[in-house]
């Protein structure tokens, strides 16, 4: 089989946060990120609107040659990726593979909390899927998983506003009702890429013994030892150092926006 790049999608830019761990951990393979911008936000929109983005999205990496995909959004994740594994990829492309975020960042937390009070920020999709409760529920049947959506947290991101003032009320809102529902809660989630970008404002408004999850490096970890685990996988990804970025809406805009997630200029192409 002919080799090709890892594939990294999200519908926006928090994908580059994942984008960006793996390549710091596993700088020698080919890259290329999809941002489905022009369909952007998939946190309030339905499961099989998702899945269909998702799917096509998916589908277009595959085009571009990537035998492997990583659904670096946590919406696609929670409502696409099963349905894509069980029931798309056995008929349509049966060696490649799909990997998503949840299960990586469900696997390491029961082993971070200390009391097993577990909180998630994320979209009003990721939570309405309780995604994140049934993958830490069973692994770690013995923790309190409490979810809250956090609708303006993309937004503050994407609009630049991330580190100003004016973010300050939404963040301390969200943060004081997740620890009035469960004021045990000793370890949070930031179940969704953009919310990195928050992490100043996250932690001064969060108490001291709290542990805040990115998921960057837990799943960059997790793919290196997904790709140890399957050398048959791993042999067809390509080793050129590359890393290509795609968007469905303007290229202009989503360079300028990307140099907010990355430290580098970028070149975008439309797809």
């Amino acid at each position: 089989m002919n080799e090709g790049p890892i594939g990294v999608f999200d519908s926006g830019y928090g994908g580059l946060t994942i984008l960006d761990a793996i390549r710091r951990h596993m700088p020698k393979y080919d890259y290329v990120y999809f941002g489905d911008n022009a369909r952007a936000p998939y946190g309030t929109r339905s499961f099989e609107v998702v899945y269909q983005y998702t799917l096509e999205a998916v589908e277009k990496l595959f085009a571009l040659g990537c035998p492997l995909v990583i659904l670096g959004c946590n919406t696609a994740s929670a409502k696409a990726l099963r349905t894509i594994q069980q029931h798309y990829l056995p008929e349509h492309a049966p060696n490649n593979r799909v990997l998503g975020v949840i299960r990586p960042t469900a696997e390491v937390v029961g082993t971070i909390t200390r009391n097993g009070h577990i909180g998630v920020l994320a979209t009003e999709g990721t939570i309405k899927s309780e995604s994140y409760n049934m993958e830490i529920l069973k692994l770690f049947p013995n923790s309190k998983v409490t979810g809250l959506a956090c609708p303006m947290w993309v937004p503050l991101v994407e609009n630049g506003e991330y580190d100003k003032p004016s973010a300050d009320y939404f963040v301390q809102e969200r943060i004081n009702t997740l620890l009035q529902t469960d004021p045990l809660i000793d370890t949070i989630i930031l179940g969704c890429t953009h919310y990195p970008l928050l992490m100043e404002k996250i932690r001064k408004f969060c108490p001291s013994n709290i542990s805040i999850l990115t998921q960057g490096q837990y799943i960059a970890h997790s793919l290196k030892n997904y790709l140890l685990r399957h050398p048959e996988m791993e042999c067809r990804i390509k080793n050129g150092a590359t890393c290509r970025y795609f968007t469905s809406e303007s290229p202009e805009r989503f360079s300028g926006n990307a140099s907010l997630f990355l430290n580098e200029q970028i070149e975008v192409e439309r797809l």
